[in-house]
C-alpha cells in the first residue's frame, strides 16, 4: 500500500520529526533521546513491548504530556508551542475512547463535534453521518454507546477522528476490541486514507496486521529506539538463515559448522518419520547458497529441499527487544 505525500507535504518531508525527546518521571526514562521521522504520506507502524514508551511518545507528539527533554514537530511546527495550529489537522484516537454512556453514538458525535472550535457547524449532521457509515456503525448510530461492544467503541473512536480531513492520524491501537471482519475493514480504512495523502501513524501489538497495513515502522525497547526504515530495510537489517531437509541431519551439520555457519534447530518431519530440517544462521558475508550445496552433496549429505529465508520483521523485532511479538489474535 503506497500513499502520496499528506497534504501540505512534499516529497522527503516528515509529518513527525523528534530529536533526543524524553519523558522522565524522577529517576525513570519513560522515553530516553528517541529520535524518531515519520516521512509525509506513510503508513508508519509504532512497535514495541508493552512499556517501551509508545504511548509515552504519543501524548508528548499530541500536546497531552510535556517532554522533559529534546524537540518534537507535528506538520512541520514545534510541539506544543503550535498546538492550537497543529491540533485541527490532525486526527487521533489513543488509550481508548471514552464517550457518554447515556447518549447515542450520533448523539456523542455531535456533542464532541460542537466542542470542537474548529469544526463548521453547517455541515455536521453531513459529516456525523458520513464518518458512521465510514466504520460501519450506520445501523447501530441510533443504539446508545452503553449497550456498545469495545469493537463498536473503538469504531466510534475512529469515527470521531474522522469527522473532518485530516492530513495526520495518530492510531494507538485501532483494532482494539475489533472480530476479524472489523479488523479487515479498518485496513481498508487506513489503506483509503494512505491513498487520499494522509500520513497515519499506527501503535500496535499485531505485527502481522503491521506487515500488511504499513509502509514505514519504528521499535522501540525500554523507552529508545532500537530500529527504524521502511519495512524491507527492517527484514533485511535481520539475520537470514538456510533450511536444509535431509536424513543426513548430523553430517549436514558438521558440513555448515566447517563453512562457518552457526547450526541451529534440527526438526523432524512427519512425525520423525522423513527427513529432518535443518537450520543455520546465515552471516552476512557467508558463502553463497549454490556453494553450501556443493558442500553438503561433496560431503555425502543427501538434499532433498534448500531454502533460504531473509527474515521476517517478527524475527528481527525478537533481535531487536528480545520479546516475542504477537502475531495473529
Amino acid at each position: 500500500m503506497k500513499g502520496g505525500p499528506a497534504a501540505g507535504g512534499t516529497p522527503g518531508t516528515a509529518a513527525i520529526e523528534t530529536h533526543g525527546l524524553g519523558k522522565r518521571y524522577g529517576s525513570q526514562a519513560a522515553v530516553d533521546k528517541l529520535d524518531l521521522r515519520v516521512p509525509a504520506g506513510a503508513v508508519f507502524g509504532f512497535l514495541g513491548p508493552n512499556g517501551s514508551g509508545k504511548t509515552t511518545t504519543i501524548r508528548m507528539l499530541l500536546g497531552l504530556a510535556n517532554a522533559t527533554s529534546g524537540t518534537a514537530s507535528v506538520l512541520g511546527q514545534a510541539m506544543p508551542r503550535a498546538l492550537d495550529a497543529v491540533l485541527p489537522r490532525v486526527g487521533a484516537l489513543v488509550e481508548g475512547p471514552a464517550f457518554y454512556p447515556y447518549l447515542t453514538g450520533r448523539a456523542n458525535l455531535h456533542r464532541l463535534d460542537a466542542a470542537c472550535p474548529y469544526a463548521p457547524t453547517a455541515t455536521r449532521r453531513v459529516r456525523v453521518e458520513e464518518a458512521l457509515d465510514r466504520v460501519g456503525l450506520g445501523a447501530a448510530a441510533g443504539k446508545k454507546v452503553k449497550a456498545y461492544s469495545l469493537g463498536m467503541k473503538q469504531r466510534l473512536g475512529l469515527a470521531n477522528a474522522l469527522l473532518r480531513p485530516r492530513e495526520l492520524m495518530v492510531l494507538d491501537e485501532p483494532t482494539n476490541g475489533l472480530d476479524p471482519q472489523g479488523t479487515r475493514e479498518v485496513r481498508k480504512l487506513i489503506a483509503s486514507l494512505a491513498h487520499d495523502g494522509t500520513t497515519v501513524f499506527v501503535s500496535s501489538h499485531l505485527l502481522a496486521e503491521v506487515e500488511q497495513i504499513c509502509t514505514h515502522a519504528a521499535v522501540m525497547r525500554a523507552g529508545r529506539l532500537v530500529a527504524q526504515g521502511t519495512l524491507e530495510e527492517l527484514r533485511s537489517a535481520g539475520q537470514a538463515k538456510v533450511t536444509i531437509l535431509t536424513p543426513d541431519a548430523g553430517a549436514a551439520r558438521t558440513v555448515l559448522a566447517r563453512l562457518g555457519l552457526v547450526p541451529g534447530t534440527v526438526e523432524p518431519v512427519n512425525d520423525g518419520a522423513g527427513p529432518a530440517a535443518v537450520t543455520a544462521v546465515l552471516p552476512a558475508a557467508a558463502v553463497p547458497a549454490e556453494d553450501i550445496v556443493e558442500a553438503l552433496v561433496g560431503f555425502g549429505v543427501r538434499v532433498r529441499g534448500f531454502s533460504v529465508d531473509k527474515g521476517s520483521l517478527e524475527d528481527r523485532f525478537v533481535e531487536l527487544t528480545g520479546e516475542g511479538f504477537d502475531v495473529a489474535r
